[in-house]
């Protein structure tokens, strides 16, 4: 007897979130789910929080919301936004966190391109809403969250206050069977370029994203995740669902931490006083964190620290280092869920002095998280040497990555070409089959024909004891087509001191003459920022930086 070419279907289920939260309380029905409000600090069990959920998707159907049907937030990282993130896509319906730090218009157009027809609305944004609501045609129901008093209408939609829309409309709710591959979640990458493009993403890529994300940190034995650990939820649940954080967590059973509108002095507060062992952010976080007054009198040794959203400067990491965070670097995109990789030192590094661990692996882009299939290619799509100084573009596929742009048949025919998503990213390979981004596409400096990654400038430049933070620009050259120029904040008391002549003495010493980086990348000047511009997830956005300093042009010989 032969086995068969296609097993045989049986009665199972599907991969849903519903099966996320399922086991999150069969594990650890108690686990504690912590928040901020504007009333102070609150806390209830994910037991507790589950029946909410089911109030909330109750109360939802009882206003028409069903199938397919686009519900969004604007909102901070709050208990509510947790309840939607689970009971808007359990409902069948889809979820749709907003980036509230989009400009309005932009925010207009996303809700006006994603169709949605019920926000969930901070009061913070009320007045936002008011402005937007108008352009924003499908939308028929506002809840409003966090507020005492709640107007009948807000830009003309109907508003309700969030509890009692719960109470008078919620009750036990029956989940109904939803298929894993229907559409759970959708967002808009916020790029710097055009309009934002929307993505979307299944309950099964969800729930794979969540699965291979808590077995890649569990597994660790040099950064493990665990039940045992208190996650506090730092990255916006509007950026790329809380880098799917919520639902590993929710996954693991472990404590979680909600901390609101952010603050660096309310996370200095809630590390200490809630145990919180595990977070991320990205780098402009942590360095407000560690840079708040009075910092310096928490405790963090022992804090897990992953960063993302842009490359770790390693006088940065270094600052952590020294107050004792284990921080690991990690790397994903809104059309991947976004996890890819992740800097996880492996058991071999263990004993490394902490320094040679961050060159080693920890500030590197890391390596793929299972079933991520990773590859650093030439512009023919063949694979460059894995030598750790070709440069080539990061092409993946993952059970998780958006299948399309939402109503952008041309952008998804451009990222999906030969079988592969492209990243835009430029990257070296290594032999352990680890990556390190060196730039993005639009970023990397192209001088005479040959690179320059403005990331590795930025990182070397920012372990110079007077910079607080940098930016690596290219400027238009009349011989060599592009040249780097740095862009410097200096700490206090650096002012005078920071000056072209100093920077690319500094690197000489320290980079050049030990071979780390060449003589030709030395950027060609230094200006002096009293800030850096960040885009609406924190990031220093270049785009805003090269209209600003677009006329600097350096002459031949300079």
């Amino acid at each position: 007897m032969t086995l068969p070419e296609k097993v045989p279907w049986r009665p199972g289920y599907e991969l849903t979130i519903k099966r996320i939260l399922d086991r999150g309380l069969y594990f650890a029905p108690d686990s504690e789910i912590v928040y901020m409000t504007s009333k102070g600090k609150r806390r209830y069990t994910l037991s507790e929080a589950a029946s909410r959920m089911e109030r909330l998707a109750a109360a939802l159907a009882s206003v028409g919301v069903g199938k397919l049907d686009r519900v969004a937030t604007l909102d901070w990282n709050t208990h509510w936004h947790f309840e939607a993130y689970f009971a808007v896509p359990m409902m069948g319906a889809v979820l749709h966190p907003v980036n509230i730090r989009l400009a309005p218009a932009e925010i207009a157009y996303v809700m006006s391109h994603a169709e949605d027809k019920v926000v969930i609305v901070h009061k913070d944004f009320i007045k936002l809403l008011e402005a937007i609501g108008p352009k924003v045609k499908t939308l028929e129901l506002a809840i409003v969250i966090d507020s005492d008093e709640v107007p009948e209408k807000i830009g003309g939609i109907k508003a309700v206050h969030y509890e009692d829309f719960i109470k008078e409309h919620g009750g036990k709710f029956e989940w109904p069977e939803v298929d894993e591959n229907q559409p759970a979640a959708m967002g808009y990458t916020s790029g710097t370029t055009g309009l934002p493009k929307g993505v979307y993403h299944s309950h099964r890529m969800i729930v794979l994203h969540a699965m291979s994300g808590a077995l890649h940190l569990a597994a660790s034995g040099t950064f493990p995740i665990t039940a045992r650990d208190t996650i506090m939820h730092v990255v916006p649940m509007f950026h790329v669902y809380s880098w799917g954080l919520p639902y590993i967590a929710t996954l693991l059973g472990m404590k979680q931490v909600y901390p609101g509108r952010f603050h660096p002095k309310i996370l200095l507060d809630l590390i200490r006083d809630e145990g919180v062992t595990f977070t991320a952010s990205v780098p402009t976080v942590l360095y407000m964190v560690l840079t708040e007054p009075g910092s310096e009198e928490y405790d963090l040794r022992g804090l897990k620290w992953v960063i993302g959203g842009s490359a770790l400067p390693k006088g940065l990491a270094l600052m952590a280092v020294k107050r004792g965070i284990n921080i690991m670097v990690g790397y994903g995109m809104t059309e991947t869920a976004p996890i890819l990789t992740l800097a996880t030192p492996r058991p071999e590094h263990a004993e490394l002095p902490i320094e040679e661990q961050l060159d080693k692996v920890r500030l590197k882009t890391g390596y793929p998280i299972p079933l991520v299939d990773l590859q650093v290619v030439d512009p023919e799509m063949k694979p460059v040497p894995k030598d750790g100084k070709t440069m080539g573009e990061i092409v993946v596929r993952a059970p998780w990555i958006t299948p399309e742009y939402y109503k952008n048949p041309e952008k998804t025919e451009e990222a999906w070409r030969g079988g592969w998503f492209h990243t835009g990213d430029i990257a070296v390979w290594f032999e352990d089959g680890s990556i390190l981004i060196v730039d993005r596409d639009k970023d990397v400096i192209k001088s005479g024909g040959e690179w320059i990654s403005s990331v590795r400038l930025e990182d070397a430049i920012s372990q110079h004891p007077g910079v607080a933070q940098v930016a690596v620009i290219a400027a238009k050259h009349p011989k060599w087509g592009e040249r780097p120029v740095a862009i410097i904040v200096p700490k206090p008391g650096w002012e005078q001191k920071i000056t072209t002549e100093e920077i690319r003495e500094f690197l000489m010493k320290n980079f050049v003459e030990k071979g780390a980086i060449p003589k030709w990348w030395l950027p060609d000047k230094v200006v002096l920022a009293e800030d850096l511009p960040k885009t609406s997830v924190g990031k220093i956005n270049k785009r805003l930086l090269r209209e600003k300093y677009s006329k600097i042009l350096i002459e031949e010989g300079a």
